[in-house]
């Protein structure tokens, strides 16, 4: 089963989606599982995963109601209020759901670089195993000193940084963010997820070689059987269509590791998020 582990769907609200911005315009729209289907069948994915991009429960019910009529939403990955003291209640609600494999918090907006060991959202954290929800891992390079010592404090608990916590590759940093994601990566539970590439590097002017060395850096540190693909769609149209997106990961991964290519794209996403296997028909 071919899946794409990050993608998005939205109806676009101004004052909710602040974070898009004027040079964003082109996501100044809706974007729904029928405009994503074309692209999934032409790239041969036989599905995705929904991951959230608005910090309310309201959004978490949205894409669980999209993935109740969808026959290509293999996962969805919510939001719960870590924080509070009702996290555990709010955690067995949403249990019942199938669909929802995961939560996610935007902590790359938290002011305080140190956030994910806020002992409250520890406390939240903690809560995961026990209904056996993943947790996405949002992040930016400086944040990850942090992250690594978050890992490190759950052993048991399933990890996976998204975007491979954004590199700064149109600036080529590299040095910090590569010691960085190696000591996350010696946790054996964290994951990563190939993704958001372009839209960290030059949106207009990139070329595939512009991310070679932090490719090479993620499969070394990760090993090809804890990465897997995702769009970051419609994200990813600042910088690129769904087609190159696919492209520039397969090509990297045909060149460096052919025999692992069913594996990162949907092998090791189908167990980490424990999906189940989806239709690939003319439905949405």
């Amino acid at each position: 089963m071919r899946i794409d582990a990050h993608q998005h769907f939205w109806k676009f609200d101004p004052r909710r989606d602040s974070w898009i911005t004027d040079e964003m315009s082109i996501l100044k729209r809706d974007f729904s599982p029928e405009d994503l289907a074309p692209e999934l069948a032409a790239r041969n994915i036989d599905g995705s995963v929904a991951v959230q991009t608005a910090q309310s429960e309201e959004e978490t019910s949205y894409l669980l109601e999209l993935a109740a009529h969808s026959t290509r939403i293999a996962g969805v990955v919510g939001w719960v209020d870590m924080l509070s003291a009702r996290a555990e209640e709010r955690l067995r609600y949403f249990s019942k759901f199938e669909r929802l494999r995961g939560f996610r918090h935007i902590v790359q907006s938290e002011p305080d670089d140190r956030f994910l060991l806020n002992p409250d959202f520890l406390r939240g954290i903690r809560l995961l195993r026990k209904f056996d929800f993943t947790y996405d891992i949002l992040i930016y390079p400086r944040q990850l000193p942090a992250a690594v010592e978050f890992a490190a404090r759950f052993p048991e608990q399933r990890f996976v940084i998204d975007h491979m916590a954004k590199p700064e590759i149109k600036a080529r940093k590299t040095k910090e963010w590569a010691a960085q994601m190696r000591s996350i990566a010696a946790n054996p539970n964290v994951f990563c997820k190939v993704s958001g590439l372009v839209t960290e590097a030059d949106w207009k002017n990139w070329h595939a070689g512009d991310f070679k060395y932090y490719l090479d850096v993620v499969f070394e540190a990760f090993g090809a059987e804890r990465l897997m693909f995702g769009s970051d769609w419609p994200v990813c149209l600042l910088a690129g269509s769904y087609r190159q997106i696919v492209e520039l990961v397969e090509d990297y991964v045909r060149s460096n590791a052919p025999a692992r290519l069913e594996n990162i794209f949907g092998g090791n996403a189908t167990s980490f998020y424990k999906l189940k296997a989806v239709s690939n028909g003319s439905a949405a």
